[in-house]
C-alpha cells in the first residue's frame, strides 16, 4: 500500500513544480509587458495589449517565458501549436485589465478590480481542475505542454467538455 502513496506523492510533486514553473513563464510575460507599458507609456501599454494578445500564438506556441522555461500552449482540437484567434481568448483574462487601463485614472481602478477577480479565477481553475487548466485554458480550448520538439496527436471525442474527464497537461 506504501507503494502508491509513494506514486501518487511524486506525482503530486511533479505537478506542482510544473504549476510552479508555468507561475515563472507568465512572470516572465508580465515582466516583459510591465516594462514596455511604465517605461514606454503610452504606446507601450498598446504595446503590451498586442504582446499579450499575441505572446501564446507567437514562435510555434510559445511566449518569451514559455520558450525560457520549455513549455508549449497547444490546440487540444488537433494538437498543433496555438492560433492567434486561441492566444487571444486564453490571454482575455489578462488583456481586460490591460485594455481597462488605458483609460487614465478610472480605468485603472476598473483594471485593478477586474484583475483581481480575473487573477483569483485563474488560480481557482488552475488548481482545481484535475486537469491543471487556467480560465483561458478552458476558454480557448488550450494546454500547455512540455516543449520537446515532438507534436501531441488528439482526436475530437463527442463529449470534450472540461469538466468530464480533464485534459492531459503538464
Amino acid at each position: 500500500m506504501g507503494h502508491m502513496n509513494n506514486r501518487r506523492y511524486f506525482l503530486k510533486k511533479a505537478i506542482n513544480r510544473a504549476k510552479l514553473a508555468r507561475f515563472v513563464a507568465k512572470g516572465i510575460d508580465l515582466f516583459i509587458v510591465l516594462v514596455l507599458a511604465v517605461f514606454f507609456y503610452p504606446v507601450g501599454l498598446i504595446l503590451s495589449i498586442v504582446y499579450v494578445a499575441l505572446s501564446d500564438s507567437l514562435q510555434n506556441g510559445q511566449s518569451v517565458g514559455k520558450k525560457f522555461m520549455g513549455f508549449q500552449v497547444i490546440s487540444l482540437e488537433d494538437g498543433k501549436p496555438c492560433t492567434i484567434k486561441q492566444s487571444i481568448i486564453r490571454n482575455t483574462p489578462v488583456l481586460v485589465p490591460l485594455i481597462l487601463a488605458v483609460f487614465p485614472l478610472v480605468g485603472l481602478f476598473l483594471a485593478i478590480i477586474a484583475g483581481s477577480f480575473l487573477l483569483v479565477l485563474e488560480i481557482f481553475f488552475l488548481f482545481r481542475l484535475d486537469s491543471g487548466h487556467r480560465l483561458g485554458d478552458v476558454m480557448a480550448d488550450t494546454s500547455v505542454m512540455g516543449h520537446d520538439g515532438s507534436q501531441f496527436v488528439t482526436k475530437k471525442k463527442k463529449d470534450s467538455s472540461w469538466f468530464a474527464g480533464g485534459a492531459p497537461t503538464v
